[in-house]
């Protein structure tokens, strides 16, 4: 079969779509391309099973929708996949149905967190033919393709029509074996594309991976992608370190960033920062990952400090410890801030994600966060943040919660960007917007550029600060009130 995996461009004065490889949808300013890891897999499997693949990234290459339109057309595919999420989601029907009336006889297909929440809403909406539920879409892509080409039966978790019926194959099971997949054919999916334009990279050229799926705690009510993976599972530590001893011979890669929802910890993390010390790999690249205050001790800092770890990403979310339980975090505030010290003193970079605009919270509360945040940052314990808007999406336990006490304001799924409040709220979303620009304020000190400048050591360094500023700029652009 001949088959795109494929990303429409998507034209908005909003700016670039993070939508790939993303939990939180959210518009920036400045381009940032993430490597789209389980798409990345899917192109590989099918290739590697004889099938004619072809990785079209609009958004990455930068593309218009008609230049898109007429690069589909001119491929004529058995089968398009597309990955959406809630905000975009609308605009994707009207793609879909664009493709069928050029091309009636390809097949589209969805995959993503939205659909898998809500399944049937893009059948009613649209003229898709598959949607594929759960986070193994690279598995059960090659199933569906092995069915329309060879008659297999399907694997739980595939909708389709059938007439004008819309079925199911069953829920979908998480019981792929994740050490069965091949190294991702990095050519094949284009990874000169998303090497650069990425604010997790310190040294370029860098990449991804994705070594678990997802996250070992998967229980906060706001992450979108508890409705894709309710259950952890993970690769072994050999196989990460065999893929990185690749990324670092045949791509010259010097930034590695492990797109796991929380990275593997206990033994698991013990043996890969060995594997990464006795390989000597340490030396020639540097690590980040998601973590969770909590997860690690000091001792433990201090190896993956080691092993070649620079960058680690915390979900702060919230000051507030009612927030912290309410979105079920399982974390004390103290936590945080004991999480932030440890990295420091290891010599890791820490850095926080944070949310305002959450029903409950009063303006007392919000201002509580940023005053954490500004303190944190003072102390030098933390090193870069991202402030988004508390938004509930389809299949969170969060949008249900919102849902039963009558708090979403709105269900037009366009609005759910992180951009302004979708919920009611006891604070303005002018205030929320104003809050989110203090936040980026909190770090972004005449204290803070000091630090950063008496680190640098090299050329690197510098053109790494240079590329954080413009995006802080373009954050603040990002939460104009009115905006």
């Amino acid at each position: 079969m001949k088959i795109s995996i494929s990303c429409p461009p998507i034209e908005s004065p909003k700016g670039v779509p993070l939508l790939s490889q993303n939990r939180q949808f959210q518009w920036f300013s400045q381009p940032t391309y993430i490597y789209p890891i389980i798409p990345a897999y899917a192109a590989t499997l099918l290739k590697e099973h004889g099938h004619q693949v072809s990785w079209d990234d609009g958004i990455a290459e930068e593309l218009t929708l008609p230049q898109y339109m007429e690069r589909i057309t001119r491929e004529e595919p058995d089968l398009i996949v597309i990955e959406t999420k809630t905000p975009v989601v609308k605009t994707h029907w009207k793609i879909i149905d664009a493709i069928k009336q050029r091309m009636p006889r390809t097949k589209v297909v969805l995959i993503g967190d939205h659909v898998t929440a809500l399944p049937q809403e893009s059948f009613e909406e649209s003229k898709v033919d598959y949607i594929l539920t759960g986070g193994d879409y690279d598995f059960l892509l090659l199933n569906l393709c092995h069915h329309l080409s060879g008659g297999e039966e399907l694997e739980p978790g595939i909708w389709y029509r059938e007439n004008e019926a819309i079925k199911s194959s069953g829920k979908f099971e998480l019981s792929h074996d994740l050490n069965s997949l091949p190294f991702i054919d990095r050519e094949l999916t284009k990874w000169w594309l998303y090497s650069e334009k990425n604010g997790n990279y310190k040294n370029l050229p860098g990449t991804y991976t994705m070594v678990g799926r997802d996250c070992w705690w998967h229980k906060c009510t706001f992450c979108s992608w508890t409705t894709l993976y309710n259950k952890f599972r993970t690769r072994k530590p050999e196989s990460l370190l065999d893929e990185i001893g690749v990324l670092i011979d045949r791509y010259k890669i010097r930034s590695v960033f492990d797109d796991t929802g929380t990275f593997p910890i206990g033994k698991w993390l013990t043996s890969f920062c060995h594997g990464m010390i006795d390989r000597g790999y340490n030396q020639k690249v540097e690590i980040g990952c998601n973590m969770r205050f909590g997860a690690v001790d000091q001792e433990g800092y201090n190896l993956m400090k080691k092993a070649g770890f620079r960058y680690l990403l915390f979900g702060l979310e919230s000051a507030n410890q009612e927030t912290l339980n309410r979105i079920n975090k399982g974390v004390k505030v103290n936590d945080a801030v004991e999480g932030c010290l440890m990295a420091k003193r290891a010599g890791l970079d820490p850095h926080l994600t944070i949310m305002v605009g959450y029903p409950w919270e009063t303006k007392e509360d919000i201002t509580a966060t940023i005053e954490l945040a500004k303190d944190l940052f003072k102390q030098g314990c933390a090193d870069t943040l991202q402030a988004t808007i508390s938004t509930p999406y389809p299949g969170t336990p969060l949008f249900r919660y919102c849902q039963e006490n009558d708090l979403l304001v709105t269900q037009d799924w366009d609005d759910y960007d992180m951009r302004k409040a979708v919920t009611k709220t006891a604070v303005t979303d002018k205030d929320i917007k104003e809050a989110s620009q203090q936040l980026y304020r909190a770090f972004f000190t005449p204290r803070y550029a000091l630090r950063k400048l008496l680190s640098i050591r090299n050329v690197n360094d510098f053109r790494y600060i240079l590329r954080g500023i413009r995006a802080i700029f373009g954050h603040l652009s990002d939460f104009k009130p009115g905006g």
